[in-house]
């Protein structure tokens, strides 16, 4: 083995290492049975699965190959950042989050090589950004989950945070229209019987 494999190798396991991380930054929802709060690695798995499982409904042709890498490295930033939940208060103020995250992907996609880190930096500013097919339904897809953990635990965030159902609807509702307005019209008949048992 080359010393340059053997570096490559050594920065390929510490961002590996770093990554770990992420299963300690808890998420402001539960699992669907309640138990506990989701932490962000879990969150990770679960959207990509969701974006293999539901791929023919986005409202346009994507790579799901692509959209399950973006799924596996878009939260990576909260290993620094932390999670921002989308109806707390923190959330009013996007542009500090967005130069957070922009700090902790430089730190965190850096550990790799040079060629992974400027290809996985790439990859997650075009998430950000939710200009291209693959972005627009993966940014879909992030915000399907959370709902569904909420329908399954009686609506555990959305009581904590006092959401109602127009909040919902413009601050999750646009964002899963846009990439897979199905998925939305699913869910808007389960969130209408949520939010008219109330």
């Amino acid at each position: 083995m080359t010393d340059q494999s053997s570096a490559r190798i050594a920065a390929q396991f510490a961002f590996l290492t770093e990554a770990d991380r992420l299963k300690s930054v808890l998420r402001a929802t539960k699992l669907c049975d309640g138990s506990r709060f989701e932490n962000t690695g879990e969150h990770s798995w679960h959207v990509a699965l969701y974006a293999l499982v539901m791929a023919e409904h986005a409202a346009k042709p994507v790579d799901v190959s692509r959209v399950i890498k973006m799924m596996l490295i878009h939260d990576l930033v909260e290993i620094d950042a932390g999670d921002t939940p989308i109806h707390s208060a923190a959330a009013l103020d996007p542009a500090l989050q967005a130069a957070e995250e922009q700090t902790a992907a430089d730190r965190i996609f850096g550990l790799l090589p040079a060629d992974q880190a400027a290809d996985f930096r790439a990859l997650w500013d075009e998430f950000e950004a939710a200009e291209t097919d693959d972005a627009i339904f993966a940014k879909s897809i992030d915000r399907v989950q959370p709902v569904i953990s909420n329908l399954e635990t009686g609506g555990q965030s959305w009581l904590e945070y006092n959401v109602s159902r127009d909040q919902l609807e413009h601050r999750v509702g646009g964002k899963v229209s846009r990439g897979a307005p199905a998925l939305w019209t699913a869910l808007k008949q389960r969130l209408d019987l949520w939010f008219n048992a109330r």
